[in-house]
């Protein structure tokens, strides 16, 4: 399959060849053909799959035809990186088309995003958070809204969003296409599902296990030697880009200071930081300032970097889940990546959790 048999809009597909896209990946060959008729859609899959093109070319598509005015298409996504990257793609495939977008999320001002919400961009990707904060202000019209998307649906509840989205359900047109992308599909989520997407059609995208181009490695060692140890690794381990997991934001801050005294350049990522901070550090990252990074969990699902040859999981994760989600942020695109994670005495319900979720012993 390429892309010209989804019979896009000649300017997407314009932009769809610029960007050096040929075959679809496979949440694109069965999602898009689904999201153009208008039909209801659960999509599996994790990030790195390509499944922002597979929304953001159906929604381009539909707001090149039909009537004009208003927001017509809402993305709800968990965080504000997400929502910029995905505010990246719409730019870069809607180029020439006239449509308009706007990035709406918490930890920085209002009144630019108020400026955005009251010209009635035609589509908004938003955080649920701040877009309630809209909503409550008046700034946020969704009566026009055709298509919503919920992207990584499950990192949404998981963060304790489903009232917010509960309530910005409320505020939409019942008659929608209605598309809903998630890694797993927990029963939560699957009730959330059935009332929001009804006779939605599920594309499944390899879920349960992690790209295979990635190494798994454990390190057994004393909890009070583990930063011993991972410094040792980053010295004499081959590595380009390393992404390195911890628990904690204090633990991801002191580990920042300690790589940083051996001379590495480095950053870090968690919720205390800024926006601008956290951009400037992903920014750093992407284009190689910075060799690591230092982060919690709130870059495990979304950030979409290149060529990141490790990641070290200082602290384990606590679920399988949060494991496969955590080191698919290497081995992307068909390049190799090393997944390394430090395991204490404590750690071995955790090591067998996972374990079980490879289907193969670390």
């Amino acid at each position: 399959m390429n892309f010209s048999d989804f019979e896009l809009h000649p300017t997407l597909m314009a932009n769809v060849s610029a960007q050096g896209f040929a075959q679809p990946t496979p949440i694109q060959a069965q999602a898009i053909p689904i999201a153009l008729t208008g039909g209801n859609l659960i999509g599996l899959a994790q990030t790195g799959t390509g499944k922002t093109a597979a929304f953001v070319l159906p929604i381009l598509n539909r707001l090149l035809q039909g009537r004009k005015g208003g927001t017509r298409a809402l993305i709800v996504t968990p965080t504000r990186e997400l929502a910029e990257q995905i505010n990246e793609s719409i730019i870069v495939l809607g180029k020439g088309t006239g449509l308009s977008s706007a990035p709406i999320y918490g930890g920085v001002g209002m009144i630019p995003q108020e400026r955005a919400l009251r010209a009635g961009v035609d589509i908004v990707v938003a955080c649920p958070g701040r877009l309630l904060d809209h909503m409550g202000r008046g700034t946020a019209r969704l009566d026009r809204v055709e298509t919503l998307v919920l992207d990584e649906a499950d990192r949404m509840l998981d963060m304790g969003f489903l009232p917010a989205i509960k309530r910005i359900l409320e505020a939409l047109p019942t008659r929608r296409q209605t598309m809903l992308f998630s890694a797993t599909l927990p029963d939560e989520l699957k009730s959330l599902a059935a009332s929001t997407a009804p006779g939605a059609k599920l594309v499944q995208i390899g879920i349960v296990r992690p790209a295979h181009t990635i190494t798994h490695a454990i390190y057994p060692v004393a909890p009070h030697r583990k930063t011993a140890l991972l410094l040792d690794l980053l010295h004499k381990a081959d590595t380009g880009s390393v992404l390195i997991f911890t628990r904690t934001k204090h633990r991801a801050n002191r580990l920042l200071q300690q790589i940083a005294r051996e001379g590495h350049t480095s950053a870090v990522l968690h919720s205390n930081k800024s926006q601008n901070q956290r951009q400037l550090a992903l920014d750093g990252f992407r284009d190689g300032r910075f060799r690591i990074l230092v982060a919690t969990d709130i870059a495990a699902r979304g950030l979409d970097v290149e060529r990141i040859s490790h990641v070290i999981n200082y602290d384990i994760p606590d679920t399988a889940d949060a494991y496969i989600h955590r080191i698919g942020r290497t081995g992307r695109a068909t390049r190799t990546g090393d997944a390394f994670t430090l395991v204490t005495p404590e750690d071995g319900a955790e090591v067998r959790m996972i374990e079980r979720a490879l289907g193969a012993p670390l």
